[in-house]
This record gives structure tokens, sequence and C-alpha cells, in this order.
């Protein structure tokens, strides 16, 4: 089969033939259809964060396909069925966080892509417990994004405990963003775009925004003050320096989110400020195997839209370039 493999950091991927992976006892073999490119991929690629994957592997974590085989013991899935292939692998599933709904938090979690072979493949093999079934009308080109971009964002403003008229700024309108705007919008916030490029922000406004602001022409943080400050900031922009203008957007009260995860990405607060506005600063990881399904039926009922470019897995090279310079719209997915 064909595959896109890491085989060292930093280096070109190598689009490559390679064995169809073999479903083991609870597993199922997907023949993959679509996988979104995420930046955690390229940071994958790159060997960015403290804790590496070790090459050679096959990155990509929002992939969705079709069940081809059934490993021993499999009556969860059946073949035929399309399944999503997301961040969270595997998790142990009796853990404290496991079993109090936070099996992203679990400790020996496996992560698709990073720990495990991912998407960038034309198969892929995955317990069948964390294959989570895409629901019938949602085409695999929009599929794939929801499983982590569409599942993250959506997670975030869960956490954020977003309210009806809060104002949510979102910073960093792309493959998150465009999503996150629109799960504000569901929870019935008032939304405000932040980027630096200003085609971003018209897709942001195509997609309900209330307020758009360039960050490259005025003080994001001032400009979001100007209107009134945010109950909540989604910083999703892969940039210390957003994360700070994140910050400075709160209103008292206010609820920064923290969920891209710059290289080498570190924040200060000021302590004085954050006691006395009474200002929280929360992690948000990507949300469950339940979060993932609320995400998809949201899509089926048609209460949001995806907005992705398909292209051919050979591609992946350029189209980690395009990302890095911006010149993505919202999401890349390759289709195999």
């Amino acid at each position: 089969m064909r595959a896109a493999v890491v085989t060292e950091f930093a280096a070109p991927l190598q689009v490559r033939e390679v064995p169809v992976p073999t479903p083991g006892p609870g597993d199922v073999l997907v023949r993959i259809e679509a996988s979104g490119l995420c930046h955690t991929d390229i940071h994958a690629a790159h060997g960015d964060w403290p804790v590496k994957p070790n090459p050679p592997f096959v990155p990509g974590h929002e992939g969705i396909g079709i069940v081809e085989a059934l490993g021993e013991g499999v009556t969860s899935r059946r073949v035929g069925e399309r399944v999503a292939i997301a961040w969270l692998g595997s998790a142990c599933g009796s853990c404290r966080h496991c079993v109090s709904g936070w099996e992203t938090l679990c400790a020996q979690q496996r992560n698709s892509g990073y720990s495990v072979d991912g998407a960038f493949a034309e198969y892929a093999v995955l317990p069948a417990a964390f294959a989570t079934p895409v629901l019938e009308g949602i085409t695999p080109l929009d599929a794939a994004p929801l499983t982590c971009a569409g599942v993250t964002t959506y997670k975030a403003v869960k956490v954020a405990r977003v309210a009806p008229a809060e104002t949510v700024a979102v910073f960093g309108i792309g493959g998150l963003g465009h999503l996150a705007l629109q799960y504000a919008r569901i929870a019935g916030g008032f939304t405000v775009a932040v980027d630096v490029q200003e085609d971003k922000l018209q897709l942001a406004k195509e997609l309900g925004a209330d307020h758009l602001v360039n960050a490259r022409e005025v003080d994001a943080a001032e400009a979001v003050q100007a209107l009134g400050g945010a109950d909540v900031s989604i910083a999703l922009a892969a940039s210390p320096a957003s994360f700070e203008q994140a910050y400075r957007a709160l209103r008292p009260g206010g609820r920064l989110v923290c969920v891209a995860l710059p290289a080498d990405g570190t924040i200060t607060l000021p302590i004085f400020d954050t006691v006395l506005q009474g200002k929280s600063v929360i992690g948000s990881i990507v949300g469950t195997r339940n979060d993932l399904a609320d995400v998809f039926a949201l899509h089926a009922a048609g209460r949001t839209r995806v907005v992705a470019v398909p292209r051919p897995l050979e591609s992946v090279n350029e189209a980690m370039a395009d990302v890095l310079a911006g010149r993505v719209p919202a999401r890349v997915v390759f289709e195999l």
C-alpha cells in the first residue's frame, strides 16, 4: 500500500510502498478514503515537542475509511462501515480519567499518527472500540477535518462553558478556527474572529462572525477590548504572542482556552490581574469519542460547514509547506 512516511525529523516525507497492516484481536482494518492534514502532523514530522514519535512512522489522525476486515473477537463494528481514526487511538478504559469521561487524559493512551501509525496511508489498523462511526450523509471530505479540527474546537467551546450572549474571541481562523466560530455560535455566543490574513477573516464573515479583527493592522487585544472584551478567548494560533493577546482581550471573569501547541511556547500571566479580575486559564485537549459523535451529529443536522481542499497524498510535502505559509483557506484533506 502507499503511505507517507516520516523517515527522520524535518526531512521530507517519503510516499512509498509499505505492507498492509494486519488487524490483531479487537482491531479493525480500515481502507482509508480521506485523511486531513493537521498542524500536529507537521509538529510530529519535525519532532517539535518534548515527547517525540519514533521514525519511521506514518502520520495522520483525521482518517476516514471503510472497515475491510475484523480482528478476532470484534463484534462492535462491521465490514463495510465507515469509521473515523482520531488522535485518541486507544486508552486503557479503566483509569480514573477513562471512567470519569476524560479518556483523553489517560496516561496509557496511544495516539494515531504519533505513537502508532496513522492515516496517511491506504490502510490503517486501530482498536474497534476507538473506530467512531461516521453518520450517513457526511462525506469523507467533510468528516476528516471534523475528526480532529472539529472535535478539538467543539471540546474547547464545551470546557469554556460558553453561555448565550457571551462574547467569544477566536484567535486563528483556519482549520480549527473556522469550526470554533461555528460551535461558539451554536452555543449562543457572539463571535470575534482574529487573524492576520484578510482572506481568513472574510471566511469568518461568511461563517457568521459578528466582528473581524486583523491582528496585522491593529493590536488585537485592544480591538477586542474596544468591543467590550471577551468572555472567552480561544487560542488556536501556534504563536505565543497570540496567546498573550488572547489573554489581554479578556474582560473581568473571562476564560482563556489554550488549544494550539507552539513548539517552544510559554505564556507569562500577570498574577495581580488574573486574581483581581477573576480570570481563568484552561487547557483543552482533543475531545472524547462521545464528543466526536456529537460533532458528527451536528454536521449531519446541517449545523456546521467544513471548508476543505482535496489533494493527493503525493502532495504531502507541498501541502505542509502551504499550511506553514498560511496559503490554505482552512483544511487540506488527502484523498486516497
